[in-house]
């Protein structure tokens, strides 16, 4: 069948040339139409060399006449039902293939999750070994103690011994949050990955890039890294970064490893900065979170909470400054970094050289003039706490004393409410001066940076307006 349905054309050129020597009729032709499918057409000038009884006249046209002989009509057959026989045979034993294979495959399926299980077994054995990986330690304390740990993928697509290890240690007291500082490009996202993946690879039961790991088991593992938008949706890359923040503030556990990279970049500074700073105090102070977080900002200021909130213990990632150039050295070093290198990163990009004099000119000028003291607020905050815990006690006491008599005393609990009225209105006027030291402190900065003689005497008047004003706020 395959012969016929292949070799088709070139059986019925064979057979036109037989016939053409038989009857000696040059122009004998073997044609076909959907009608009468193939046949022998002889000219009318060539009926006389047509030999009797040969042929079997199928149609008669105006200048020749159509035949068929048996042979012709049994190729035919063979031809056109080659095809169609081809595929219900094929089709049959496919169904017998298939039914065969049905009553296995109980056998089948056990076979393919033995050789897919080894599969992945041998693949990170083998991994394991071509890269010098460790078996790690499980714990269910909370604890990852990494020495020496690299990202599996990057450290393969860089040259050989170029990439640079780091060590972590994360426990749940007093290094349960990571706050990372350090300029763009210098490894802070690398390496909060590579101990997300360390991690993963552990508890998977795959070795791990280190020279010593002892990983805690974790429900979930959160990442917030990188920048994208959501076009289609209309988010915007600040809203699309909102949105997993708020996914993983609602879904970790304390037993959830947490990733946050540049938490509150995609809006205004002291938006981010604010941003940044609640969600730190959201995670560490929220008694069924308190997860181990990594958390990488470019927000130096945030490296004040070490000491103020329970858990946050600053890193960066070491830099090397020699003749106005900036060398990452990529090593995670304890405590935090003092400035984010942002113009020292836009000259490696290659930015002409007098846009970056230009930002260093801005910048210092900006640093100058900068009125908000983060240092300030952090110790209002902390005044303002410290006030709210003695009220709580001073209420706390009142409410014993009342409680303690078994007579209810008027004079005693007036004499009580009066006491913490008292202490209302102290803890009110103390926060309040607090405050108007920051804003009497900025607007005495405000002044002694003015360039008087710079200044022409419209932009005099104007400054000492403003300055009026500002001074009439504080009475």
């Amino acid at each position: 069948m395959r012969e016929a349905k292949f070799n088709g054309k070139e059986w019925i050129a064979s057979l036109e040339n037989k016939e053409r020597e038989f009857t000696g009729i040059k122009s004998l032709k073997i044609g076909y139409n959907k009608v009468f499918g193939y046949y022998i057409e002889i000219s009318k000038a060539n009926y006389s060399s047509i030999p009797e009884g040969r042929y079997i006249r199928k149609q008669t046209l105006a200048n020749a006449e159509r035949y068929i002989t048996e042979e012709l009509k049994v190729m035919e057959e063979k031809i056109l039902g080659a095809e169609e026989q081809l595929i219900a045979l094929e089709y049959k034993l496919f169904v017998e293939l298939r039914d065969k294979v049905e009553s296995q495959i109980p056998r089948l399926k056990n076979s393919a999750n033995i050789i897919s299980s080894l599969d992945a077994i041998t693949t990170l054995a083998k991994v394991a070994m071509e890269n010098d990986y460790i078996r790690p330690n499980i714990n269910n304390e909370g604890i990852i103690d990494i020495k020496n740990g690299r990202h599996p993928v990057v450290e393969k697509v860089i040259n050989n011994g170029e990439f640079v290890s780091n060590d972590t240690y994360i426990n749940k007291k007093e290094n349960r949050f990571l706050l990372i500082t350090g300029p763009n490009m210098a490894g802070k996202s690398t390496y909060m990955r590579q101990v997300a993946l360390i991690t993963l690879m552990a508890q998977i039961g795959s070795f791990v890039p280190a020279s010593y790991a002892n990983i805690s088991v974790c429900d979930k593992i959160f990442t917030r890294i990188g920048a994208s938008d959501d076009l289609a949706g209309g988010k915007s890359t600040f809203m699309v970064e909102m949105w997993e923040v708020s996914n993983i503030l609602k879904n970790a556990t304390s037993d959830s490893l947490v990733l946050l990279d540049e938490v509150g970049r995609g809006t205004s500074t002291y938006d981010g900065l604010s941003i940044a700073w609640s969600v730190i105090e959201y995670i560490s102070n929220k008694e069924e979170l308190k997860c181990n977080t990594l958390f990488a900002t470019h927000y130096h200021e945030l490296t004040k909470l070490e000491g103020i909130i329970e858990g946050v213990k600053n890193y960066s990632v070491a830099v090397k400054e020699t003749n106005e150039q900036v060398v990452f050295l990529r090593k995670i070093v304890e405590g935090g970094a003092d400035q984010s290198y942002g113009i020292e990163v836009a000259k490696l990009a290659g930015l002409p050289k007098e846009v970056i004099n230009r930002a260093k000119v801005i910048l210092a000028k900006l640093e100058k003039d900068k009125s908000f003291e983060i240092d300030k607020l952090f110790e209002v905050e902390l005044k303002e706490e410290a006030v709210e815990n003695e009220e709580q006690a001073k209420e706390e006491v009142a409410v014993e004393a009342i409680e303690s008599n078994d007579v209810f005393d008027k004079e005693n609990y007036h004499t009580v409410n009066e006491e913490v009225n008292k202490f209302n209105e102290s803890k009110n006027e103390t926060i309040q001066m607090d405050f108007s030291m920051i804003e009497k402190e900025a607007l005495i900065k405000e002044i002694s940076n003015i360039e008087v003689m710079m200044m022409t005497p419209l932009d005099a008047m104007n400054t000492l307006f403003k300055i009026v004003q500002d001074a009439k706020k504080l009475k």
